[in-house]
């Protein structure tokens, strides 16, 4: 049986999570939380494979903590995270601590937002986005 371990976005509290439960909605250990959905996930090298192998689209934040923008888009990610809860999930790459992830995926610039269906990327966008603007274009990457 394969694991990964996650953050808990709620505690920071890390979980291991077989990935046969991927699609089960696990919960954390500590504070019950729900680990893969209502709040964006770390994405690390140790979990990433096992998140784009979800049966739910992926949505990919590439940032850095010194990145402006990066910064100023993280609630809009968030809050669409939470509403999108249980239908889509999201993933958060520091691509300063997961520098071979952000090689792997050719990260020229950031934010870049993927997204990904079946482990395949269908869609990518370079750029912070208000929140109707982020809203439009991801209807429309997740149609496709």
């Amino acid at each position: 049986m394969s694991t990964f371990n996650t953050r808990c976005p709620a505690c920071h509290g890390m979980n291991r999570v077989p990935s046969e439960r991927i699609s089960d909605s696990p919960n954390c250990g500590k504070c019950q939380a729900p680990l893969l959905d209502g709040a964006p996930i770390e994405g690390t090298t140790n979990n990433f494979t096992e998140l784009l192998n979800s049966p739910q689209p992926v949505v990919v934040d590439f940032w850095a903590t010194w990145c402006n923008p990066c910064v100023g888009f993280a609630p809009v990610f968030s809050d669409v995270a939470e509403e999108r809860a249980g239908t889509v999930r999201f993933v958060k790459i520091d691509t300063e601590a997961q520098q071979a992830l952000a090689a792997q995926y050719q990260i020229r610039s950031i934010p870049t937002i993927m997204v990904f269906k079946n482990g395949q990327r269908v869609d990518m966008i370079n750029g912070a986005l208000p929140k109707s603007h982020f809203d439009q274009w991801l209807d429309e990457a997740l149609s496709k």
